[in-house]
């Protein structure tokens, strides 16, 4: 198998530490080895950071790039946002000669050098496609008994002509993934939009990232599913903090427990705590009675 940079992001080891020891847990099991990446920063964040000054942002991504570079292993993070980022700003200085010479101008103030020897992976992808359905069954040990909304967010997918890993618009990876772990993935309205989270919209305009929110959990619940699934910490918190946000300024309570993917699969692999009860919305992931893998 594979070695990794593990990059940790922000969100993740502040506020869901449970997505993490998920993540550890199912890397180790199915053979990959991450790196710690000492010394990392923000990714920083596509929306805001690269909006106010992008060469900013792109010499801070590609310092990060740069420390997986030095310890010689592609980088694999479990954040849509900071996949985004750092796959962008790889592509933009692997592509740009003119921008890469301006950026190591900036990064030789510090003693390094981008040189574009990486790739940036997100773990959906891995599990998606490198570790596949086809290769997941004999690493479960049981079988959920769940129905499942996928999220995808923002920036898993997209660009697509940049990432080319599954359609932007009707995308199907999540869901052929986790039918092997025998969840159901149930099919809700509108469910391409964003969480309300990205784009500094959180920050900045807390009541339109609610309304945003509000309305995904109104089409989930109607679907009748359990949980709600992520592959990025930043949509997992607007969707966790959300609803209890919601609750507290409007009354309004829905208690559909967000799960990361690397917690479900976790789970699926025989690991009880993955972190839910640390969560603003308590729940509990659940087994076929008697089904064993």
């Amino acid at each position: 198998m594979s070695d990794f940079a593990f990059f940790l992001g922000c969100i993740m080891p502040n506020r869901y530490p449970g997505i993490e020891a998920a993540t550890r847990f199912v890397m180790d099991r199915l053979g990959y080895t991450l790196h710690d990446m000492e010394g990392a920063s923000c990714c920083p964040a596509p929306g805001v950071f690269k909006s106010f000054n992008r060469e900013t942002w792109l010499a801070t991504a590609a310092r990060n790039l740069v420390i997986a570079e030095e310890m010689g292993h592609d980088i694999m993070t479990v954040c849509s946002g900071c996949y985004s980022t750092l796959f962008e700003a790889n592509h933009e200085l692997q592509s740009d000669p003119e921008i890469r010479e301006r950026v190591n101008a900036i990064l030789a103030e510090l003693g390094l050098e981008y040189r574009g020897t990486i790739r940036v992976r997100h773990i959906a992808e891995i599990l998606g496609y490198e570790v596949g359905p086809w290769g997941i069954g004999d690493h479960v040990v049981r079988k959920l008994d769940m129905k499942i909304a996928v999220h995808y967010g923002c920036h898993f997918l997209k660009p697509f002509k940049k990432k080319m890993i599954d359609s932007p618009e009707n995308p199907s990876i999540l869901e052929n993934f986790i039918r092997e772990l025998g969840a159901t993935p149930v099919p809700y309205r509108d469910a391409m939009m964003c969480c309300g989270a990205g784009g500094g919209v959180r920050a900045g305009e807390s009541d339109v990232a609610l309304d945003m929110t509000r309305e995904k959990l109104i089409n989930i619940r109607a679907a009748g599913a359990d949980a709600i699934l992520d592959v990025c910490p930043f949509c997992h918190l607007q969707f966790d903090r959300g609803q209890a946000e919601l609750k507290q300024r409007y009354g309004e309570e829905y208690n559909i427990p967000v799960v990361h993917i690397c917690q479900l699969l976790a789970y699926a692999m025989g690991k009880d705590d993955v972190g839910l009860d640390a969560q603003a919305v308590k729940g509990e992931l659940r087994a076929k009675k008697g089904v064993m893998a």
